[in-house]
């Protein structure tokens, strides 16, 4: 079946979903574009409700759109018109996924285990940045303030390179103390200008918890006085911070060097 008209319900919903949050939240629905990412949905347990493409993206990318029509059963072409109306990107592939959002639930912090905590990043860059480098790190799972941006914003999405997908990632009601419970068994690393310089000494060969604030402001006092350390990386030029993104990556380098697990 052939959708080609913009008004049509299916295609209204899709609109709305991939640029309005709240929509989002309401129907427990997102919207995923690109070839890649909904071939890595599909691969990730994703619930496909609907998948869409154009004559074109099924035969460029005919792998892809095979392994996306292998775990949904609603399959459309549309008109190229539509995927222009429906994308959010300058170069559309013409391939989209109507999908479930995860159910996620709180997750135990190992010993051993190396986690990021991210308190109010606003950017969806960032935020998908640091997924896609705590999966390649091998982190064992995000823990989130109610303050970031939603994970099932588009750029958040293809930042991620399919990091939502895959990592264990949990909404805390309580931040703050979810942070002072972690520290009882796990270094707790706040990112602040004036802590101990990287490398972190204090940090154990094995597990931690790191901590990234807000772009802006950086990490609340509360959030600072929950945590067991400190830590600054040290910078030559004028520069008083880096980007969250570079931050959480070079803090998480660190602590899985010295685990061994990079």
């Amino acid at each position: 079946m052939e959708l080609t008209s913009r008004e049509n319900p299916l295609i209204k919903e899709m609109h709305k979903l991939l640029r309005d949050a709240k929509a989002r939240r309401k129907s427990g629905r997102f919207v995923i574009e690109g070839a890649r990412l909904c071939e890595d949905a599909a691969r990730s347990g994703v619930t496909v409700l609907a998948a869409l493409a154009t004559a074109s993206a099924k035969e460029r990318y005919a792998a892809q759109w095979q392994t996306v029509c292998a775990s949904c059963d609603t399959v459309y072409e549309i008109a190229p018109t539509v995927s222009v109306h429906l994308s959010e990107t300058q170069a559309p592939q013409g391939m989209f996924c109507l999908c479930a959002m995860r159910k996620d639930a709180p997750f135990a912090l190992s010993e051993d285990g190396v986690y990021v905590a991210l308190e109010d990043v606003q950017d969806p860059g960032n935020l998908g940045t640091i997924l896609r480098t705590a999966e390649a790190f091998g982190v064992n799972g995000i823990l989130l303030s109610k303050g970031c941006c939603d994970l099932y914003n588009p750029k958040v999405l293809r930042a991620s390179m399919g990091g939502v997908f895959r990592l264990p990632l949990t909404v805390c009601e309580d931040f703050v103390g979810t942070l002072c419970k972690a520290g009882q068994t796990l270094p707790v690393l706040a990112s602040v200008v004036d802590g101990d310089a990287l490398p972190v000494t204090a940090a154990p060969k094995s597990g931690a918890v790191a901590v990234i604030g807000n772009e802006g402001n950086g990490m609340s006092k509360a959030a600072i006085a929950a945590c067991t350390h400190r830590v600054t990386i040290p910078m030559a030029g004028r520069a008083e911070s880096l980007n969250a993104s570079m931050a959480a990556g070079i803090l998480l380098w660190e602590l899985c060097r010295e685990r061994g697990g990079v």
